[in-house]
């Protein structure tokens, strides 16, 4: 019989809304076997229970050894990840009124956290007094209350704001990825990465014996 080549490529993190996890969920296969692939895809690789826990770290050499124990003439090639980060979310409970209260909150505090952190750094660096400086040496005068400096700086730091995160609105200015979300990137993978190492620590990932 010929031996078939089944190629798996592992996710680092998945997100599922059921309690029966299969090999589909957590990585992309192909094989030119169809029923190969299909085994493999419906492969039962972990169950959630009610009151068990909502996270698990599972070993890829732990998906190749139950692959190979169900199809013996198939050699697997992992092209992903060696651990995967399963988490079972439950989308409702992050619906309805709690979740605008969330929104608000996190909105009010982004907004008046980010404009009070402008505020005592251009009073450290003494800006109202550059700007008096900056005018009377141009214009020979002494200010009388605001000029055109105030206005154009605001104006100016607001643009660079939105160039500088990329983001209007809902919509992108440029193709690429805005800051948050390559900083939300790097946070994920970190944390992935914790996670990993936490459960080998602690014997808690399921692996081959």
């Amino acid at each position: 019989m010929k031996e078939e080549i089944l190629y798996i490529k592992a996710e680092r993190n998945i997100e599922v809304q059921k309690e029966t996890v299969l090999l589909k969920d957590m990585a992309k296969m192909t094989c030119t076997n169809s029923h190969v692939l299909s085994k493999a895809k419906a492969l039962k690789v972990y169950q959630f229970t009610q009151d068990g826990p909502k996270r698990q770290i599972i070993s890829i050499v732990k998906i190749i050894e139950m692959l190979q124990s169900m199809l013996p003439n198939v050699t697997v090639e992992n092209l992903g990840e060696t651990d995967t980060v399963i988490e079972k979310v439950d989308v409702n409970e992050h619906k309805g009124f709690l979740q605008g209260i969330k929104i608000v909150f996190v909105s009010f505090i982004s907004f008046f956290g980010t404009a009070f952190t402008i505020s005592a750094y251009h009073n450290d660096v003494g800006i109202v007094d550059v700007f008096y400086r900056v005018y009377e040496l141009v214009m020979g005068q002494k200010p009388d209350g605001f000029t055109i400096l105030e206005v154009s700086y605001s104006i100016g730091l607001a643009v660079g704001i939105i160039i500088f995160f990329n983001h209007i609105g809902g919509r992108r200015i440029t193709k690429d990825p805005t800051p948050i979300e390559v900083e939300m990137r790097i946070y994920e993978n970190e944390v992935n990465t914790a996670l990993v190492e936490t459960a080998d620590r602690e014997e808690l990932t399921i692996d081959v014996d």
